[in-house]
């Protein structure tokens, strides 16, 4: 006992890998919730700031747009320069781009800021999988993927809760503000409980490289973004889409041939590689797309305050928390192969259960069983998929690795939110067109009624604040016809979406029996120096020069 306690002292931070666990998680924490708690600020920030319909997308989508782009690259500089020093670093960022958009009196400077924050992100997300890497020994590091993963669940779930609490007692800006404590603990608790760990053999930086992956990222996010609403066919996003084909192209030519790649694609031929990173991006398809539904529908349609939409979502993230923490254990008995195939195919039956009974006036009872099966199944999905990216790839290079899987859930939920946004928004539309004889019914000018149909036909949101902002224009039938005919039209949309996604899950569940192998299939050395040796758990040891 005494001999493996000397062989895991070599690990950096192995003396306070726990503790630091926690630290990392509260890091953690602090990027999951920005995925989710700006969604139920938003209507605040319209009217507070008097953002139009763009610049609200955009006050969320600048932070994704950057974060997504510079994941690979932060994950790089990581190995490089050091993981603590990132986290660090990027927890000061994360701060100082809280406390800018908090104080922003216009909603340009709040987008800047949000950019900003993508920033802050990016630095800190790839540090903490990579971190749990170099720190734990191979055989507690699935469990340690585990709880991160039940930590990143849980931080979306709640998003929504603390936000509808937030804005209850104080204004939006509060929900930027929040994130301040949380970063001066994690900055605290992190500086004491971990240590620093790097590739002790980092190549050059590999400046083409970079340049290209953020440029073909940058293109390729934002084809995602606007494709949801401009539609796929527009030339400009076939001219993002294109570019990003190009330049991502040019970036695997490049990889391919340089000694000091960036990203080393011999990880691609190992499927517990590609395969979990091919998995991760379809189960965030389904839960991002699902979200984007459920807080829409929670609000518009059911009538309930961001505060009771929050809280209603709670399921989601206590079942994403309690299976994943629970899922490497189950992992080890199924392998990774059918563990992961299991979760996407039972996500994708929530989604099919949430289609087949979702209505205009459905009961929460019926609604929280179809929530905890969709959580159940990401929940079984995140954390073997998590662990059999990060321990496919030798460990002096998980920064590059974490931020492969932090990169792909990001597309994956990019990918959700547009696709299955514009199927929704498309049967919405159509469904809408009733509407279109309501001036033949009322007496109504044909220049009022158009104006009023643009902000119908926008959203169902703008349906409902239409209605609501001119009741001296519409009489009440009027108004009840409107209401019922673009709720009727939203659900509808809204379950035809998820009938497709649940198809796409099967489909990616099918996929991930075919690809994955049974377990994880672990590198033979360490990448950049096969001279080193390894030690019993599989940890590439330097010669004792050094803690």
């Amino acid at each position: 006992m005494q001999k493996e306690q000397e062989n895991f002292d070599h690990l950096p931070g192995y003396k306070t890998r726990w503790l630091g666990l926690l630290f990392i998680s509260i890091s953690l924490v602090v990027i999951s919730l920005d995925n989710t708690i700006l969604n139920v600020a938003i209507p605040s920030i319209s009217r507070s700031l008097g953002a139009g319909a763009s610049e609200l997308q955009w006050i969320i989508d600048a932070y994704i747009l950057v974060f997504a782009s510079l994941l690979l690259t932060m994950g790089a500089l990581g190995d490089r320069y050091g993981r603590k020093r990132l986290l660090q670093f990027g927890l000061v960022m994360f701060g100082l781009g809280s406390l800018a958009a908090g104080l922003s009196t216009s909603t340009n400077m709040l987008i800047a800021s949000r950019a900003f924050l993508g920033i802050g992100g990016a630095v800190i997300m790839p540090s903490t999988l990579s971190i749990i890497s170099a720190s734990f020994p191979q055989h507690e590091r699935s469990q340690a993927f585990a709880l991160w993963a039940a930590v990143f669940g849980l931080g979306i779930g709640i998003g929504p809760v603390v936000g509808g609490f937030l804005l209850k007692y104080y204004e939006w800006n509060a929900v930027f503000f929040v994130n301040l404590p949380v970063v001066v603990v994690a900055l605290i608790g992190g500086a004491y409980t971990l240590a620093e760990s790097k590739d002790e053999h980092a190549p050059k930086i590999d400046v083409p490289g970079v340049l290209l992956s953020i440029a073909g990222l940058v293109a390729l996010v934002y084809g995602i973004i606007e494709a949801g609403s401009r539609g796929w066919t527009d030339p400009q996003i076939l001219a993002a889409f294109g570019t990003s084909i190009v330049l991502l192209g040019v970036f695997t030519w490049w990889e391919n041939r340089n000694p000091d790649a960036m990203l080393p694609l011999h990880f691609f031929k190992n499927m517990s590689f590609t395969g979990a990173n091919v998995a991760m991006v379809m189960v965030m398809f389904g839960m991002f797309g699902s979200i984007f539904f459920l807080s829409q529908y929670f609000q518009s349609i059911l009538g309930y305050t961001a505060l009771e939409a929050g809280i209603r979502l709670l399921p989601l993230a206590l079942t994403i928390m309690v299976v994943s923490a629970s899922s490497a254990r189950i992992a080890e008995k199924l392998g990774t192969k059918i563990i992961v195939a299991l979760g996407i195919a039972v996500a994708g039956t929530g989604l099919l259960l949430m289609a087949q009974f979702y209505a205009v006036d459905t009961s929460y009872s019926t609604i929280a069983p179809t929530i905890i099966v969709l959580a159940a199944g990401m929940g079984l999905t995140f954390s073997p998929a998590t662990n059999s990216i990060m321990q496919s790839i030798p460990v002096n290079k998980a920064g590059i690795g974490s931020a492969m899987n932090d990169t792909t859930r990001q597309l994956g939920g990019a990918l959700g939110v547009a696709v299955l946004g514009t199927l929704m928004n498309k049967t919405y539309l159509e469904e809408i067109t009733a509407l279109s004889s309501l001036p033949e019914q009322y007496p109504i000018p044909q220049a009022q009624f158009d104006q009023l149909y643009g902000y119908i036909s926008s959203s169902i949101q703008g349906a409902h604040l239409a209605v609501a902002n001119a009741p001296a224009l519409l009489p009440d039938a009027m108004k009840d016809t409107i209401i019922a005919t673009a709720n009727n039209a939203f659900v509808t949309g809204m379950t035809e979406a998820m009938t497709i996604g649940a198809i796409i899950m099967f489909g990616a569940s099918l996929f991930a029996l075919a690809v994955l192998p049974a377990q994880v299939q672990r590198p033979k050395e360490k990448e950049g120096d096969s001279s080193a040796k390894l030690s019993a758990d599989g940890i590439a040891v330097q010669p004792a020069s050094g803690d």
